[in-house]
């Protein structure tokens, strides 16, 4: 395996998601089930890394109250690095809370502000040689959520700490997206996003992944991969388009899901697998996430 070591930076928080098998609508007040589990984008990276054997380590803001010593202690028990997590004495731990029924994700809410208000002090590791400095910067492979301030990921599109890395993009959500427009062009990254996220950021109608993902390379990325729930998805490149359809499944969940592609081909790729192979095992890996036959 190339490089089992992988940083994931981002959000990490509690999830509070209720689900019901009714169809919700505005108002709806039916039965269902509330969990709470470790959550935010880079976590639920993380979790589904460390399930394909590989060891994830976070950089992260999280608080030192109860929620936040809970949460270190689950990363603990997943195997999950937090020895560089930035650890606030002030900043609460941050939490997302979303509701989902038989017809999808209905709404949706992330309080990611102390991950917000942490700012660059979750990347002093990068810089002060724990894990690299601007001249000897860090070489492996980094999963980036855009639950950073806007500020700080344009920092980051043109930052020395990260111009030897193998970046990988993910939106925090559709919100979110614009975030991004900064590193689209990095040259070391491969940006991950749905269909409605493409097309916020290539300012076009495109009506299927393969056009929004052509839209993307034509607008300077390196590579791409866009999902489009059960339908195609593709990966580009300036000199290849490949797309594949997901296994059909019952959905019985949807929070997480493009994490879990994420991660699949990240691992995918990381055990030398092919383009074709790869976007293959990531599509099966969302899948059976999203049917409830696998847990993040």
């Amino acid at each position: 395996m190339a490089n089992t070591n992988i940083l994931c930076i981002g959000s990490v928080l509690w999830d509070v998601i209720g689900r019901s098998a009714s169809t919700l609508r505005l108002g709806s007040d039916v039965p269902g089930r509330i969990v709470r589990l470790p959550g935010g984008v880079a976590m639920n990276i993380a979790m589904t890394l460390r399930r394909f054997g590989l060891q994830p380590s976070l950089l992260s803001a999280i608080g030192r109250d109860d929620e936040g010593r809970e949460l270190i202690r689950a990363c603990a028990r997943l195997g999950i690095g937090t020895e560089h997590v930035y650890l606030s004495e002030d900043l609460p731990t941050d939490r997302y809370m979303a509701v989902e029924g038989a017809n999808g994700l209905i709404a949706a809410i992330a309080d990611a502000h102390s991950l917000e208000a942490a700012g660059d002090k979750i990347l002093r590791p990068l810089a002060d040689g724990t894990l690299g400095t601007a001249d000897a910067p860090f070489a492996g492979l980094i999963a980036l959520d855009g639950n950073l301030t806007a500020a700080l990921l344009s920092e980051i599109a043109t930052s020395p700490l990260f111009s030897a890395a193998d970046l990988r993009i993910a939106p925090a959500s559709p919100g979110k997206v614009q975030r991004l427009l900064p590193l689209i062009t990095h040259p070391n990254a491969t940006l991950y996003v749905n269909l409605e996220e493409a097309r916020q950021l290539c300012h076009r109608d495109c009506t299927d992944s393969a056009a929004a993902a052509q839209a993307l390379i034509d607008q300077g990325a390196r590579r791409v991969l866009v999902t489009d729930g059960g339908a195609t998805a593709t990966l580009a490149s300036p000199t290849a388009v490949f797309s594949a359809h997901p296994p059909e499944v019952l959905v019985t969940r949807v929070t997480g899901a493009g994490d879990t592609f994420m991660a699949a081909h990240i691992a995918a790729e990381n055990s030398a697998a092919d383009p074709e192979h790869a976007l293959n095992a990531a599509l099966q890996a969302a899948a059976d996430y999203v049917s409830g036959d696998t847990q993040l």
